[in-house]
């Protein structure tokens, strides 16, 4: 009898790992094994399949690829803490005035805040679409807050980006420095944005943070995996 119970048990634990096993292919989003596709709705695994890309570009390229976004790469350039091994541009990425050479894995965190979060962002409150994003840069070589010493900014490698408004179809601009602090439909969306930004981003910065973002947010792919949200 206390193998027949045994021998049930088993079978069910074999009925589940079969179940769950299946389940993950239907749906790789959530599958932290799954090589990561951006066509793929975000699931539990998507934010660290991101994060873990920072620091490996062929395997981000290869994401790229595989997800039919269209990049080119460019040669390294600078030196010592400034060096820019990973010079990616995402051709398609409505910024403005051009799209800024970046680390693959800012590349990769735009695309996906764009689809999933700015654009609906801005057809749920406006009706209309995101024509063009206004940026302030991706690469600066300096240390945090341009001092003389310290620890380096992630703009240093083009590892971040600085982003300061939000041009619509029809017109309308919408500036963190001017609508961030207002009570519209303008304020809303600029923190819906700023919110759905830290599921692509390792850190997000705004006008919340401190003064020194009081025009722009700072998207940024450090690595870490508890990162800033704020």
């Amino acid at each position: 009898m206390r193998g027949d119970r045994r021998a049930v048990w088993l079978l069910i634990v074999a009925g589940l790992l079969l179940a769950a096993r299946g389940w993950l292919a239907d749906h790789p989003q959530h599958d932290p094994w799954a090589p990561l596709d951006l066509r793929d709705p975000p699931g539990w695994a998507t934010r660290t399949k991101l994060l873990s890309l920072k620091d490996d570009p062929v395997e981000c390229r290869a994401v790229l690829e595989r997800s039919g976004v269209a990049f080119r790469t460019l040669d390294q350039a600078g030196e010592g803490a400034c060096l820019r091994a990973d010079r990616t541009v995402l051709s398609d990425l409505p910024l403005s005035p051009q799209v800024p050479p970046a680390t693959c894995a800012v590349g990769v965190g735009m695309e996906l805040w764009m689809r999933d979060v700015v654009q609906p962002a801005a057809q749920a409150r406006f009706g209309s679409e995101v024509a063009r994003v206004e940026h302030f840069g991706a690469y600066s070589c300096r240390r945090l807050y341009g001092r003389s010493e310290g620890r380096w900014s992630e703009h240093a490698t083009g590892n971040a980006i600085d982003i300061g408004a939000f041009v619509l179809d029809d017109g309308r601009r919408i500036g963190v420095l001017q609508d961030w602090d207002g009570e519209g439909e303008e304020a809303a969306f600029l923190r819906a944005v700023r919110d759905g930004a830290c599921d692509f981003f390792a850190t997000v910065l705004s006008p919340d943070y401190n003064a020194a973002h009081a025009d722009h947010f700072h998207l940024d792919q450090a690595g870490r995996y508890s990162g800033v949200c704020r």
